[in-house]
């Protein structure tokens, strides 16, 4: 029986093994392009001084000078506690002083011709000394009874009524100025050493259309370890009623603005481990390059180093590449 060999002259020629064809990819031609480098955090609005009113000791509440909502001046008096006890003993006080007072004149005077000896006079000014820091202890405690504005603002809801019983620990109203406001809000870590004093954020809020304009005042000292971020206080500037404590504010912060600046897509990056590569066409193949990147959006990422003007980015199918792979182009951008 004749056979033929495989391969010889009556050999299928479309039955040998086919080279794999080339992976067909979509590329971009990096080109500078303007950039402005600018991140949106969330923040809420602060009052400029705020704190909780509580009484310095337990009594009485005998008046309450609370009118809610209203602006009050450093030092108004918004209640008062029952003192009677205590100013019953300041006059006692009083009394003992005059006499001790006296008493200490006229032995200061026959000290003067040794009527008496030296440490019987220091002992009767002692005695006036030690009432008058008797009385002096009596005073704060009125003084204490008597709950001030600490400083000017706006006055909160009351949460006590005359007549009642009160401790330290009973929050009588809070106070708030609100003619001046601050804004607070945190940036990521990579961000908190390109903020500086005076630089210039704007802001909006729920329920206005207007765009508000704050100037940086502080940051915290250190980057919050569970969150990577570093917090940020503003002053904001030319307040209005639509700005209350503790709203809710999206904050956009202008970090700069690169007039070179190459742009990729987002998908075309790969990640690996804390490092970042992409696949660059030469030569009619994929060939990877480790790159670093900077600011994102929703669409495209800034490559600071790892390519230049000029080279080609492939931009899809990267996750079936591998370096070396021979590719075509499909499309380029």
């Amino acid at each position: 029986m004749f056979c033929k060999k495989a391969g010889g002259p009556g050999a299928n020629p479309g039955s040998g093994p086919q080279a794999p064809k080339a992976l067909a990819v979509e590329t971009l031609v990096a080109t500078p392009e303007v950039l402005s480098a600018d991140i949106k955090v969330p923040g809420t609005i602060l009052a400029n001084e705020s704190t909780e009113i509580h009484p310095e000791i337990a009594g009485r509440m005998v008046e309450l000078n609370i009118r809610e909502g209203t602006n009050v001046a450093q030092g108004t008096l918004l209640a008062k506690l029952y003192d009677g006890d205590l100013q019953a003993q300041l006059r006692k006080l009083e009394v003992q002083l005059k006499i001790a007072d006296q008493t200490e004149k006229r032995q200061a005077e026959l000290v003067k011709i040794q009527g008496i000896s030296q440490q019987e006079y220091d002992l009767s000014l002692l005695q006036v000394l030690n009432l008058k820091a008797d009385m002096d202890i009596i005073k704060e405690a009125i003084r204490k009874t008597e709950i001030r504005a600490p400083f000017s603002g706006k006055l909160g809801l009351k949460n006590v009524s005359p007549g009642g019983y009160i401790t330290p620990s009973t929050i009588i109203t809070t106070i708030s100025q609100v003619n001046t406001l601050k804004i607070q809000f945190n940036i990521p870590e990579r961000y908190g050493a390109k903020l500086k004093p005076g630089q210039t954020v704007t802001f909006n809020v729920d329920g206005s259309s207007r765009t508000y304009v704050a100037s940086i005042i502080a940051s915290e000292i250190s980057i919050d370890e569970d969150t990577r971020s570093l917090a940020v206080r503003a002053l904001v500037k030319q307040p209005d009623a639509s700005l209350i404590p503790g709203v809710f504010a999206e904050v956009k912060i202008v970090l700069g603005k690169n007039e070179e600046a190459l742009m990729v897509p987002n998908n075309a990056i790969i990640p690996l481990g804390r490092k970042k590569q992409l696949y660059l066409y030469q030569g009619g193949k994929a060939m990877v390059q480790e790159v670093t990147t900077g600011v994102r959006d929703s669409t495209n990422i800034q490559i600071l180093t790892g390519i230049k003007v000029g080279d080609t980015v492939i931009t899809s199918a990267v996750l079936f590449l591998r370096p070396g792979l021979e590719v075509t182009i499909a499309k380029s951008n």
